[in-house]
C-alpha cells in the first residue's frame, strides 16, 4: 500500500497507545507512540484484498508495532509488498512495502488497516494514493 513519498510532508499523530485486532477476535496489536500518516489507498491490489473500493491505513514506525494476542497469516502480494490477516475471519490487517530506495532494504514503517483499530474515529485521513486508479464513482 504505502509509500514514504517525500512529496507529502509527515503529520505526526501522538497517541499514548492504540489498540486494535480482527472482526473475531483472535488477532490483538497495540501501537505505543506516534501515527506518521493516515491515508487512502486506491490500488487495485488493497481493493482485491479487502473487497472495498479503498483501504485507508495508518502508516506508523515498525518499531512501535506489536501483536498482543496471535500473529496474522502471511500473504506476498506482490514483489514488494506483503500482507497480513486473520486467518480465521479474514479481517486485513497490515501491510509493508519494502522499498528499493531504503539503503538496508529494512522497513521503518508498516501499514495498519484503520477499519481494524478499536477506535477508528480517531484518525482523519491525509490524503489518498494511487487516485490514478480510483473508482470513478468515488
Amino acid at each position: 500500500m504505502s509509500q514514504d513519498s517525500s512529496a507529502n510532508s509527515p503529520t505526526p499523530t501522538s497517541s499514548p497507545k492504540i489498540e486494535g485486532g480482527c472482526f473475531c477476535g483472535k488477532i490483538r496489536f497495540q501501537i505505543d507512540g506516534a501515527v506518521r500518516k493516515v491515508l487512502n489507498c486506491h490500488c487495485s491490489m488493497c481493493r482485491r484484498t479487502s473487497g472495498a473500493p479503498f483501504v485507508s491505513w495508518l502508516l506508523v514506525p515498525i518499531k512501535n508495532f506489536s501483536y498482543l494476542r496471535e500473529e496474522p497469516k502471511h500473504l506476498q502480494s506482490s514483489e514488494h509488498g506483503e500482507r497480513w490477516f486473520c486467518d480465521n475471519c479474514g479481517t486485513p490487517i497490515a501491510c509493508i512495502v519494502h522499498s528499493e530506495k531504503a539503503p538496508d532494504k529494512t522497513p521503518k514503517y508498516i501499514d495498519i488497516t484503520l477499519g481494524s483499530l478499536d477506535e477508528p474515529g480517531d484518525f482523519v485521513p491525509d490524503g489518498d494514493l494511487h487516485e490514478d486508479t480510483k473508482l470513478k464513482w468515488l
